[in-house]
């Protein structure tokens, strides 16, 4: 099966999208995404087997499937933009630039890591970097986003933040409250809905009247939109008009990226909840084979040349792995009480 080739697409997935490349996105652009994906993918298939041999802390919610929505939206951004993101959160901060040997390292619990080990998966953060951090509460990136859109409005500045969140956060009192302010004073915000019909075990279906989530930015007087969640190049697309719309100082949107998630809720779930041979045919809108069948077929990059990105993403891995297994140190019991204010202030 090839990029132009008809799918198997599943008949409820009603928003697929062949790929086609903006004009604007050249190359190197193209297979930065391609290598971004790949990137993720490989960071969260090494992070569940680590978690299922006991080498790292807390729980872990894996972004496989759903890498085409944080890299393609994140490719949309320019130097000053930030995110927010929530507890599946690997795949919005790798698409922005955070370091993989920090992550693995706070992921190990050690001082080297993004929050020194305090954090672990869910609370990757690098605010320098516009990482405004991930989160385990369901809907709790949502004020921090418009606050930081506020914050550049109020600044003169023409920064944009894109506040990642799934199906299940939209039925929080806080993504209306969040949604309705940046309305009301037209702040530099995009609200991406990573729609996958799954919130833990509970289908979108039996708790959302209306499950094409897009529709509801239109009683908040905003764009809204649903696009291909598994296609990175209509993501992109869809995410850059966004961005260029709020720079401008036109206010917020909404985007729904719709797609499905492929694999349990977190590391152990054995999705006893659902059926999984439902499942099997959402794995041929894979957005990575989708991109390398793309970029192969419309000769915009060889095999040898994917066959050398994937190389080179297994040995980062592996390099990270190394790093935070055997070159980094275990937090002392004295950190316990740093960090906890901004100031700088130690409890004793």
């Amino acid at each position: 099966m090839n990029a132009k080739t008809e799918r198997n697409v599943p008949k409820q997935f009603t928003c697929y999208t062949p790929l086609k490349a903006p004009k604007s996105l050249d190359k190197a652009q193209q297979l930065d995404m391609y290598y971004r994906m790949r990137l993720i993918r490989e960071f969260d298939t090494k992070v569940k087997d680590l978690w299922m041999e006991n080498e790292i802390y807390g729980l872990a919610h894996s972004y496989v499937g759903a890498e085409a929505i944080a890299v393609g939206a994140c490719a949309a951004l320019e130097e000053g933009d930030a995110i927010t993101s929530t507890h599946r959160g690997h795949g919005h901060v790798i698409a922005k630039g955070a370091d993989i040997r920090k992550m693995m390292a706070e992921l190990f619990g050690k001082a080297e890591g993004y929050n020194h080990g305090k954090g672990g998966s869910m609370h990757i953060a690098d605010v320098k970097h516009g990482i405004l951090g991930a989160t385990g509460i369901v809907g709790s990136g949502m004020p921090i986003a418009v606050g930081s859109a506020l914050a550049a409005d109020r600044l003169g500045k023409e920064w944009v933040t894109l506040c990642f969140h799934g199906d299940g956060g939209t039925n929080q009192g806080v993504w209306h409250e969040s949604v309705n302010l940046a309305a009301a004073w037209s702040l530099p915000v995009v609200f991406i809905v990573e729609n996958n019909y799954m919130a833990i075990g509970t289908e979108l279906v039996n708790v959302t009247k209306e499950v094409n989530l897009y529709k509801r930015a239109v009683g908040y007087g905003i764009p809204g939109v649903q696009v291909d969640g598994f296609n990175v190049l209509v993501v992109y697309a869809e995410v850059k008009k966004a961005v260029e719309r709020a720079r401008k100082g036109e206010g917020p949107s909404v985007i729904e990226a719709k797609f499905m998630r492929l694999l349990g809720h977190f590391v152990a779930d054995d999705q006893w909840y659902r059926d999984l041979e439902a499942l099997k045919p959402y794995w041929n809108l894979d957005p990575i084979v989708r991109m390398k069948e793309y970029l192969v077929e419309e000769q915009i990059a060889t095999l040898k040349e994917i066959d050398e990105i994937d190389a080179r993403v297994v040995e980062e891995i592996n390099e990270a792995i190394r790093y935070a297994r055997d070159e980094c140190t275990e937090p002392s019991v004295g950190v316990l009480y740093e960090n906890l204010y901004a100031d700088g202030e130690i409890i004793k």
